[in-house]
């Protein structure tokens, strides 16, 4: 009897510290989840709406759990502040300018607060601060847009229907091209049209680059007006050279100019009997004394010449005559 008493007293105490042992494993486990035994500090943020947030969530930054939320309460101005627990490890990389919003783990999982943003220029935060808080989407916004999304897949959904009921009755341009056979023979030959169009236009285009390709040949006078500045030093020469002998030749075009106006003006006087050799030219009367007169000079020209002879010989006058023929000869 004493000995079944020992029995049930020794399986008692072995499954008491069976108990025990997992007691104690159990609190190691939730309490190395939750990160218990950890040092921490806090941070605040206060929002408008934590959209159920609860003590105990968790808090995450680029994707890592730091920290849990340990209290949520009203302030005076009916604002909502969070008191975050963060590991004192992890509180070197969040930024003073970094921000706080209320997010969930899923679709419809537990609301966490996730921590984001920060510049590397900004000091890290310390215990206490407060955190800016950004506006995220909750869940009744969420379904709200996805509400107001299906509703716009709905409108343009019968949109569709309305567009197809009109080109398969025929209305409008697309309705008639796929409803009449002509109107679509006809744009087919249009679109050929167009294509030969194109074709011709890269031919065109492909001529033009083959063009300016044997215009840049070395050799060639554009190449060389563009790149051969000795030629294009004589070419503006010859130009120069050209323009002077065009300013000559106009100025030798306004002499012959005048000089032709001068001919035309004696030309005039010629034909007037205003002047002698006008009238010489013009009548006949005075070009008839004109020439009895040079047929007098010239026969009296010839008697003063007989009468000069007949003085040479005359006796008075042969002395002087021999004089002046004896100083010639010395």
């Amino acid at each position: 009897m004493k000995m079944d008493s020992n029995k049930r007293m020794i399986t008692v105490g072995v499954f008491v510290l069976i108990g025990i042992v997992i007691f104690i494993a159990a609190v190691l486990t939730l309490g190395g989840q939750k990160k218990t035994f950890e040092q921490k500090s806090t941070l605040k943020a206060v929002f408008k709406d934590v959209n159920g947030l609860q003590p105990g969530n968790n808090v995450w930054f680029s994707g890592v759990k730091v920290g849990t939320v340990k209290k949520i309460s009203f302030t005076p101005n009916a604002l909502v502040e969070v008191i975050m627990n963060i590991e004192n490890k992890t509180m070197q990389y969040i930024k003073k300018d970094a921000r706080a919003k209320i997010s969930s783990e899923g679709f419809i999982g537990n609301k966490i607060v996730v921590i984001f943003g920060g510049t590397m220029q900004s000091a890290h935060v310390a215990d206490d601060d407060i955190l800016a808080v950004d506006s995220g989407l909750g869940t009744d916004e969420m379904m709200a847009t996805l509400q107001q999304n299906n509703q716009n897949l709905l409108d343009i959904t019968g949109n569709i229907k309305s567009i197809t009921e009109r080109l398969m009755n025929g209305q409008g341009s697309a309705g008639k091209i796929l409803s009449d056979d002509k109107l679509a023979n006809d744009l087919q030959a249009a679109i050929i049209g167009l294509k030969v169009a194109s074709a011709q236009v890269q031919r065109i285009t492909s001529d033009v680059a083959g063009y300016t390709s044997q215009l840049q040949t070395e050799g060639s006078l554009t190449n060389s007006l563009i790149h051969d500045t000795v030629f294009y030093g004589r070419l503006t020469a010859t130009t120069a050279q050209i323009h002077e002998a065009s300013i000559s030749i106009k100025e030798s075009s306004a002499n012959i100019k005048r000089i032709t106006s001068n001919i035309e003006n004696v030309s005039k006087r010629l034909d007037s009997t205003g002047s002698p050799v006008g009238v010489l030219l013009n009548d006949e009367e005075a070009g008839k004394n004109l020439r009895v007169t040079l047929a007098n000079l010239a026969s009296g020209s010839k008697k003063l010449d007989e009468d000069l002879e007949a003085i040479q010989h005359n006796f008075l006058f042969r002395g002087y005559f021999k004089k002046k023929d004896k100083q010639k000869d010395d």
